[in-house]
C-alpha cells in the first residue's frame, strides 16, 4: 500500500481517490472508506451501511482501487463506489437492469452510474430500492 510517510494514511490518487490494496472482506473496504477525503467520507459510510442493511449477506473486496459488494446467491459483484474530484460515483454493474435506471450512461453496455455530490440530498429510497434490484440480478463474476 502507498501511504503518507508522515501520516502512515493511504495515498490519494487522481481526484481523491484512495489507494487501497485490493483485498477480500470489510476489512479493506473500511480502509478505503476511513481514507475518503473530506465530506467523502459520510457517504462512503452511508453506502456501506445502506447496502450492509439491504443485502445482509453481502461479500465485499476492493479492487482497482474501490469497494465492490456482491452476493455469492446471485455469482458476482452488482455494485463499487469511488471518489472523484467533485464527486463520489456508485456504479450499477448491472444498471441497465434497474427499473428506472441510474441517471448516467456507461461506455460499458450495462453500466450505470449515479454520482453523488457535496450538496446533493441522497434520495435513500431510491437507491435502497437500486440496491435490492441490483442484488438480485446475476453479478459480474467475483
Amino acid at each position: 500500500m502507498s501511504a503518507d510517510k508522515q501520516t502512515g494514511s493511504p495515498k490519494l490518487l487522481s481526484g481523491g481517490n484512495p489507494q487501497v490494496p485490493k483485498g477480500d472482506g470489510d476489512a479493506p473496504v473500511q480502509t478505503y472508506i476511513a481514507a475518503m477525503p473530506g465530506w467523502k467520507r459520510a457517504v462512503g459510510e452511508r453506502l456501506d451501511k445502506l447496502v450492509v442493511d439491504t443485502v445482509p449477506d453481502v461479500v465485499k473486496a476492493v479492487k482497482w482501487n474501490q469497494p465492490f459488494y456482491g452476493s455469492e446467491n446471485q455469482g458476482g459483484f452488482f455494485l463499487s463506489f469511488r471518489c472523484y474530484t467533485e464527486y463520489v460515483q456508485i456504479t450499477f454493474l448491472k444498471g441497465t437492469s434497474l427499473d428506472p435506471m441510474p441517471p448516467k450512461s456507461s461506455k460499458h453496455k450495462e453500466v450505470r452510474y449515479l454520482d453523488i455530490r457535496e450538496d446533493d440530498e441522497l434520495d435513500e429510497k431510491q437507491l435502497v430500492s437500486w440496491i435490492k434490484q441490483s442484488a438480485s440480478v446475476p453479478g459480474e463474476k467475483m
